[in-house]
């Protein structure tokens, strides 16, 4: 895999509306990036900003965006085969090696998701069985369902208000699932899953093997605590503010390690995530001031 730290014009060659507030932005170009992995996207005169790989085959690749500033609103308003410049792929990835077994969970919260279902098409080619439980705060955010259902991924929706699926958050469902096939007890006893009838014929159901997840900090921090609990191997994937995605700025280190997120991470080992001070508690903006997390 090569990684090209020099800005290559590509024009837009399709644009798909996933869901309110957020495209699917797709390139004709080889990537050969690996799940996790981002790039520097550039627009001409606005700007350049990191974005997860959303998917990608041989011939094309693309990103997912939630237009929630003035560079991804600018994009939003852009055109199939309009121009823009990409660098990299850059940083770490989710790895399925270490899996204790072929059957994990990915848990994304809002568009958080895009990395996952990258991560969920690979998982499937290798035979892995996948459960991607993704959260939003209504059904008008989520995301993915007809290419994860094409992809035979077990596909779990959690909305904040009940208006599709579960109700209720991403954390919850993931712990249910965990007790369901490992067999250990949990605190949320109340919460009720309809098995699919392809889960009815998997007896016995086989054990979760790893959990990958991207979203909210307070989720991920969340996710590792019932890691921990389940003894299961977890991934994660830390938003920070990147601006050279080569690891000179600095404006990505996290507390008290030090660990650059643009190069060390994104993808995070939940063994090293949870000694990050930052983690759930504050991120930087683009000056380097700490911006404190709602709790």
């Amino acid at each position: 895999m090569q990684t090209s730290d020099i800005p290559k014009t590509i024009k837009i060659a399709k644009i798909i509306d996933e869901a309110k507030d957020i495209k699917t932005f797709v390139f004709n170009e080889k990537l050969a990036a690996k799940p996790g992995q981002y790039i520097m996207l550039w627009i001409p005169g606005v700007n350049e900003k990191p974005f997860s790989i959303a998917y990608q085959d041989r011939t094309k690749f693309a990103i997912t965006v939630c237009a929630i500033g003035e560079f991804s609103k600018k994009l939003h308003g852009m055109k199939e085969g309009d121009i823009v410049g990409i660098r990299g792929p850059y940083g770490n990835y989710f790895k399925l090696g270490d899996a204790k077994t072929k059957s994990i969970v990915l848990v994304g919260g809002g568009y958080g998701s895009a990395p996952l279902s990258f991560l969920a098409n690979n998982a499937k080619f290798h035979g892995y069985d996948v459960h991607f439980i993704i959260g939003a705060r209504t059904k008008d955010y989520l995301l993915f369902e007809d290419r994860m259902k094409r992809s035979n991924v077990r596909l779990h929706y959690c909305t904040d208000d009940g208006s599709y699926g579960f109700k209720g958050f991403t954390t919850q469902l993931l712990e249910k699932i965990i007790e369901q096939h490992n067999g250990k007890s949990a605190k949320a006893k109340n919460i009720k899953i309809k098995a699919s009838k392809k889960d009815a014929k998997d007896k016995p159901r086989m054990e979760i093997g790893k959990i990958f997840v991207c979203g909210p900090d307070m989720m991920e921090k969340k996710v590792i605590e019932i890691a921990e609990k389940y003894d299961v191997p977890c991934e994660i994937s830390m938003e920070r503010y990147m601006k050279c995605g080569t690891g000179i700025c600095g404006n990505c280190c996290v507390d008290y390690k030090g660990l650059r997120v643009c190069r060390d991470g994104p993808v995070f080992d939940a063994k090293i995530a949870k000694h990050i001070v930052d983690l759930g508690n504050y991120k930087r903006d683009a000056k380097g001031s700490k911006v404190m997390f709602k709790k």
